[in-house]
């Protein structure tokens, strides 16, 4: 009973931050077009279960992200591995295609998306090989892996495949391959194509007109504050705001945000990106009001055409919760407050 009426406390002091007179004052806006609002699946070992998607929809999420993640050994290896035995059931072909049913059964959108994952962690952005016969090596392993996943995508109908995620040197260097991939993947998938842009990166991709959607991973760095407020994140928000918006009127495509979230710790809008440290003190009101000033900001706008949060696990009764300073907003306050943001 303690734990239920400090949940509350903190509903109360995020909207009095947010300078609402009531319930409803953050959540006032025209949307003037359906949206995918969406959120980030990520992967377990055993299938997806009916209850774990009836938890997803209880939060009006309409689109889900499920993500294959292939493998590199280092960021200097050609070689992309992916569906081995070692990998996690909802990693694989097999485990997507059972996801896949699961979320269809429940009317969900879906963007499937593809990722690598570079031992140790290491940033994708800086993929890179030491020779041409690497690099062809390299080619060659990831358009297998990702027209694996585009017949999936088209077996299922899936509404859009991410061709790949943060991968900044391997297209600015190699973007005759990433030309020729689009076309091999056209051939094979009729559905919607992106790709998932870093913040730092979506300004210099080279292949957005031959895509639907501009995708930006939208962890834009925005102030430096312990708990920041709305009109201060308002005011951060537009030179990136204005420059996504030259992206936009230059290719006349729209925005997608292939990933957006914050964490619930200190200095949230800070580094959104930032992952790797687990110590932080714990600020769930920092991750509402950060949601709130980003889906206000950009839902409303019709070049926008929605985002998919990061990240939500399957077993919703094991995930997040007060203490948890990672991503997911599972079990804090932020995710009533995404409940009521994703019935606009």
């Amino acid at each position: 009973m303690k734990h239920f009426w400090i949940f509350i406390l903190i509903l109360i002091n995020i909207k009095a931050s947010l300078g609402c007179e009531n319930s409803n004052e953050a959540l006032a806006f025209t949307n003037p077009t359906i949206k995918y609002n969406g959120l980030s699946l990520t992967s377990t070992k055993n299938p997806l279960e009916k209850n774990h998607v009836e938890h997803i929809t209880t939060v009006n999420s309409n689109a889900i992200t499920l993500m294959p993640f292939a493998f590199l050994q280092s960021l200097n290896s050609p070689n992309v591995r992916f569906n081995e035995d070692w990998q996690w059931f909802g990693e694989t072909s097999k485990g997507i295609e059972q996801y896949i049913d699961q979320l269809k059964k429940h009317h969900l959108k879906i963007m499937l998306k593809p990722q690598l994952w570079v031992k140790r962690g290491d940033y994708t952005g800086l993929i890179i090989m030491n020779s041409e016969e690497d690099w062809i090596t390299l080619e060659t392993s990831y358009k297998a892996y990702i027209l694996e996943f585009a017949r999936i995508a088209e077996k299922h109908n899936i509404e859009i495949l991410c061709i790949g995620t943060e991968l900044e040197k391997f297209v600015s260097d190699r973007t005759e391959f990433w030309s020729q991939l689009i076309s091999e993947i056209k051939k094979i998938y009729n559905g919607k194509l992106t790709y998932a842009a870093n913040w730092d990166e979506y300004n210099k991709i080279p292949i957005w007109e031959h895509l639907d959607y501009i995708g930006i991973d939208a962890y834009f760095p925005l102030n430096n504050v312990k708990t920041p407020n709305k009109t201060d994140l308002k005011t951060a928000w537009q030179p990136h705001k204005n420059e996504i918006i030259k992206v936009n009127s230059l290719y006349n495509k729209p925005i997608l945000f292939t990933e957006f979230g914050y964490r619930s710790i200190d200095y949230t809008t800070h580094k959104p990106w930032d992952s790797s440290h687990i110590e932080g003190m714990f600020n769930s009101e920092a991750q509402a009001i950060a949601l709130v000033a980003i889906y206000n900001e950009f839902w409303v706008e019709t070049w926008f055409a929605g985002g998919f949060l990061w990240k939500w696990h399957p077993n919703h009764s094991n995930s997040g919760g007060n203490e948890n300073n990672r991503f997911t907003l599972q079990n804090k306050p932020a995710e009533e407050l995404l409940k009521q943001l994703y019935a606009n």
